[in-house]
């Protein structure tokens, strides 16, 4: 039996902006982070994954591949971004071409343990805790629900 064992931690090609403050432990590799942004325990930022300036990203957050974060954003606590729709019956693997992006714009809030499949997010929204976002949001607003749905205005 042949085991690989890999330490979580910070990879050397990780792009920080000035002033970044990240709370160990955590998982980041191949991604950037802004100026000014705070990074939670727990939390894992892959490859070609990018958080704006002034960003807060809570603990035990998955930020995948393919996922840009806009500036002066919240990320709240157990927040999950998925990359991979299961389109052909099953996870796409190490086939990154099957992969999907993620864009969240500027001032956007998202609540605890909300989930964000691909989509694109305007800016200035507020996603609320639990949420489930599966569609684009062009309209800035409250949304919450699962699947997620405009609640009022801002």
């Amino acid at each position: 039996m042949s085991i690989k064992l890999r330490q979580a931690g910070i990879t050397d090609d990780v792009k920080f902006g000035e002033n970044v403050t990240v709370i160990g432990p955590v998982n980041l590799y191949g991604c950037a982070i802004g100026n000014n942004t705070f990074v939670g325990p727990f939390v894992e930022i892959q490859r070609n994954a990018k958080v704006g300036d002034f960003c807060k990203v809570q603990s035990h957050t998955f930020i995948c591949e393919l996922v840009e974060i806009g500036n002066h954003c919240f990320i709240g606590h157990g927040v999950m971004f998925v990359n991979d729709l299961f389109s052909e019956g099953g996870p796409a693997g190490g086939d990154a071409s099957k992969w999907k992006s993620t864009h969240i714009g500027n001032k956007v809030s998202i609540g605890s343990n909300a989930t964000i499949l691909p989509v694109s997010i305007c800016d200035n929204v507020v996603i609320g805790a639990g949420a489930v976002v599966t569609k684009n949001i062009a309209e800035p607003g409250i949304y919450a629900g699962n699947p997620a749905k405009k609640l009022r205005n801002l």
